[in-house]
């Protein structure tokens, strides 16, 4: 197997929480050096005092051991090397710099302006490294926006519009489980990040990239003409359905729930007949897309009656057998356990650094798949600080007694 997509190239990782742990974590799925760097005076990234813990004795809600780690940082820490250093430290910005020669990117999620404020914005690590690219992923942007300019995932959902998406007409808005605008933007920062590496490789000169969780979550609203939606007069909450592509959405059957797609002709013909009524294929109320989706309440309420005394499989299997697009609504703990993305390492199980794997837990993998080289998150998360010496010593050459002194003196 060839080296990784990124082998060789190195990631400072400033950021903390989700967005920017999500995004760094990509990073070292696809081979780079991720070199987190955490301030040892609070405790480390937030995520690391996130309940529940994992240790010795598995899986518990609350820390029982100073062993004891989050799961969301047994998550998000993988494929990282992890470093202390306290940047409010007078000392700690020649640190960095030296970290900022080595390094291909450095990632932050602060707040807009915090950078700025350190003096360790892209101005200042360009003028050491010409070639690095520094993203920041943030609520609204390098500028600000409303409020405090602190975004959490719930607020961007309710700003991008995408809680007025789902649900029914008349419901409250609905709050993804998800945290989509979290997970959204880290995607976008790579893909951002990625293409500045390229560029810093032809020209020599790096930039900054910048992402925001607003903007990011907003795009994907407008991939869809809901504003289109709405000068029409038609409905852009429907609920459990979706009219404008009937027959299509979610129905119950007698022992759990199913998801439907069936927006083109042939596909509806094998609802029809997965129902036992091909006659439906000519009557004049479902011979055409059109005519379905003007009686899509009709269509809906035939097919949920119909399934409703059926037993799930049964229901699945009919519809399978005639070539229509359907799958049983699934449980988070059951999707993630599914064998075809345990073996493609989309999903993989969680182990604890030192005790192994004491819980059943299984994490997000890298969900791309290479035909020469290899992705995949396969190193535990570290402790804090825990490669102070390999990083500060062994990539940037400091002595023994330089260490102690930088730890002696509250830098790292």
């Amino acid at each position: 197997m060839a080296e990784r997509p990124l082998a060789g190239r190195t990631v400072i990782d400033l950021t903390t929480a989700l967005a920017g742990p999500y995004a760094t974590l990509l990073l070292g799925g696809l081979g780079a050096r991720v070199i987190k760097v955490e301030n040892p005076l609070t405790g480390g990234d937030s995520s690391r005092n996130n309940s529940p813990y994992v240790g010795a004795d598995g899986l518990t809600p609350t820390r029982h051991a100073p062993g004891d780690m989050s799961v969301s940082m047994l998550l998000r820490g993988r494929n990282k090397r992890g470093v202390t250093l306290n940047l409010k430290h007078p000392k700690a910005r020649d640190v960095l710099g030296d970290l900022v020669r080595e390094a291909d990117i450095m990632v932050d999620n602060y707040s807009a302006g915090v950078t700025a404020r350190l003096g360790i914005g892209h101005d200042w690590a360009g003028a050491i490294n010409p070639r690095i690219v520094c993203t920041s992923i943030s609520g609204f942007g390098a500028q600000g926006g409303p409020g405090s300019g602190k975004a959490m995932d719930t607020i961007v959902q309710a700003l991008s519009g995408v809680m007025m998406t789902a649900g029914a007409p008349g419901e409250p808005p609905v709050r993804f489980g998800l945290p989509v605008g979290d997970l959204l933007a880290p995607l976008y920062a790579v893909i951002g990040t990625l293409a500045a590496v390229l560029q810093a490789d032809a020209t020599g000169r790096g930039q900054h990239v910048d992402v925001s969780m607003l903007g990011a979550l907003t795009s994907l609203v407008a991939c869809e003409p809901f504003d289109a939606y709405e000068q029409l007069g038609l409905p852009l909450r429907t609920g459990a359905t979706v009219p404008r592509l009937a027959p299509f959405g979610t129905f119950p059957a007698a022992d759990g729930w199913f998801a439907l797609c069936g927006p083109t002709d042939a596909f509806a013909h094998g609802v029809f007949a997965a129902l036992g009524r091909d006659d439906l294929a000519a009557d004049p109320r479902y011979a055409t897309r059109d005519a379905r989706v003007a009686h899509a309440g009709e269509l809906h309420d035939l097919i949920a009656t119909w399934a409703a005394g059926l037993p799930l499989a049964e229901v699945i299997d009919r519809f399978e057998r005639n070539g229509v697009p359907a799958a049983p609504v699934r449980e988070p703990i059951s999707a993630v356990r599914d064998p075809l993305v345990l073996a493609r390492g989309e999903v993989v199980p969680l182990e604890h650094p030192v005790h192994g794997r004491t819980a059943d837990l299984y994490g997000t993998g890298v969900p791309i798949r290479f035909s020469g080289t290899e992705a995949t998150l396969d190193e535990p998360a570290p402790a804090l600080g825990e490669h102070n010496a390999e990083i500060y010593g062994g990539l940037l050459g400091y002595t023994d007694d330089e260490i102690k002194a930088l730890a002696d003196d509250g830098v790292i």
